[in-house]
């Protein structure tokens, strides 16, 4: 049988924030959860925005077109908003933000799809120029190399299978790295959704807006979520809540990224209260649809 995570897909639930001129990186550097200040032309960042709560507000995949102007890949139904945010610390900052959206190409590009493209093994964080577009790598999906393709408007994308949009978001739970859109607007620390686990957070940079939030979490090991992967035979969305049937009085987490899976029912990344993980999931209530644990495709940085 096939893996469904083959081909290139359309990915219209994502929108692009640039960032141009001298001080792009520094100022990203002061406003992000990693380090902008030492991002090379190969590599990408896994970043979050977050409030002075520490609580995460959009994130981004980001990644230099050239020496002053950055890329940052978001979910578009937090665009216009954390654009608006953004810039109101912009100041004396020489860089322009602006909506690039409508005039970036993107698509992403799975499986063997993805090997035809590379000129070398793929690894999370990974940016590769390939004439005007760019090829950023992520996190595996079941073992499956996966990338964002991006380039100016215009660009012809990559000839390949066509992947269903369904399947590439299903790619994207399965991958465990969860993308922030409004349904979880401010709802999770980084931490609660593994994101020092996958790149997402530097601990030795300087401030950001939720620094200290962040950083406590981490040194003092008062993290009591974390985000886990899920399986279940019912329809699942971003915000739904979930109980354990030992604690029917309230929601023991948090549905953060759902997609239904091609073999049947939905997958999902939800962030969990760590004491709960091993008991009896439901979604919505207490007698709710049952939900199956599944094994985290990364391994936890320890708390430190």
């Amino acid at each position: 049988m096939n893996h469904p995570l083959n081909g290139i897909a359309p990915l219209p639930h994502l929108g692009v924030i640039r960032a141009e001129g001298e001080d792009a990186a520094k100022f990203l550097h002061g406003q992000l959860t990693q380090d902008f200040a030492l991002l090379g032309l190969s590599e990408a960042r896994l970043a979050a925005f977050c409030s002075a709560k520490g609580r995460m507000q959009a994130s981004f995949v980001a990644f230099k077109r050239s020496h002053a102007e950055i890329l940052l890949i978001c979910s578009r139904d937090l665009l216009a908003q954390t654009l608006k945010r953004l810039s109101m610390f912009v100041l004396r900052a020489k860089v322009k933000l602006s909506d690039a959206t409508d005039s970036t190409a993107l698509c992403g590009v799975a499986g063997p799809a993805l090997q035809a493209l590379t000129t070398g093994p793929s690894r999370p964080w990974l940016c590769e120029a390939l004439g005007e577009a760019h090829l950023v790598h992520l996190y595996p999906s079941d073992g499956m190399a996966r990338a964002l393709w991006v380039a100016p408007a215009g660009v012809a994308p990559p000839a390949g299978l066509a992947l269903r949009h369904e399947d590439w978001l299903w790619g994207e739970v399965r991958s465990g790295v969860a993308t922030v859109g409004q349904p979880i607007f401010e709802a999770f620390v980084p931490q609660m959704l593994n994101y020092e686990s996958v790149g997402g957070v530097n601990f030795k940079k300087g401030c950001y807006p939720g620094q200290e939030v962040v950083a406590r979490s981490q040194f003092r090991g008062t993290l009591k979520r974390r985000g886990y992967l899920v399986h279940g035979e019912a329809a699942m969305q971003a915000g739904q809540e979930i109980y354990a049937a030992t604690d029917p009085g309230q929601p023991c987490g948090l549905v953060a990224q759902a997609a239904a899976a091609p073999s049947g029912g939905w997958d999902a990344i939800v962030s969990l209260q760590t004491a709960s993980a091993q008991e009896a999931l439901h979604l919505g209530q207490a007698d709710g649809q049952p939900l199956t644990l599944l094994p985290l495709p990364y391994a936890l940085l320890e708390d430190i």
